[in-house]
């Protein structure tokens, strides 16, 4: 199996520019015949490393009202098909995909964040969302906690993969779930 690594940058906080970044970096990976391109953590649309440079925890500050605003508006729903061009190119190109998004999930009142990983495959179906379980440090003042839902794993070839965001692979009983499944 070959795996690509797309280590980019977001276009901060801009939902259609970065997903066409995206978009150009998957083409890259099966353009070298990569079986699975994987990008990191909040890349779709942004980590929020504003919050330890602006006085994040600040109650009731009108900087980190409309900070939080603009990420809510460019955050993914994937109900509402924020992600239909990737898994359509996934399909055309026939390549599995591991995304870190921020999601604003419509099945959950669509008012929280969350940091996501979305598994979609060649075939350009979404496998799994797994909801980062426990978000870290400063994180927690922009991204709600997730659950173990999304700890699963998929066959992909004659591998087994799955994945986990950030700080859950130190996490040993996160690591443990995917490890159960193989």
């Amino acid at each position: 199996m070959k795996v690509g690594l797309a280590q980019i940058a977001s276009v901060w906080l801009h939902k259609k520019k970065t997903t066409l970044k995206v978009l150009e970096y998957i083409s890259q990976a099966a353009d070298q015949h990569c079986d699975l391109v994987i990008f990191g953590e909040a890349v779709l649309t942004a980590y929020p490393f504003w919050v330890s440079i602006t006085h994040g925890a600040t109650f009731n500050d009108q900087v980190q009202k409309e900070i939080h605003s603009h990420d809510i508006k460019n955050a993914i729903c994937v109900k509402d098909g924020d992600l239909d061009s990737i898994c359509k190119l996934a399909k055309e190109r026939s390549i599995a995909i591991y995304l870190g998004i921020i999601e604003r999930p419509i099945d959950r009142g669509g008012h929280s964040l969350y940091c996501t990983l979305v598994s979609i495959d060649k075939y350009g179906v979404i496998q799994s969302t797994h909801r980062k379980i426990r978000p870290t440090y400063e994180e927690r003042l922009v991204w709600s906690h997730g659950d173990g839902h999304g700890l699963v794993t998929h066959k992909l070839e004659e591998f087994t993969v799955g994945g986990l965001n950030c700080w859950e692979n130190w996490m040993p009983l996160s690591r443990t779930a995917l490890y159960a499944q193989g």
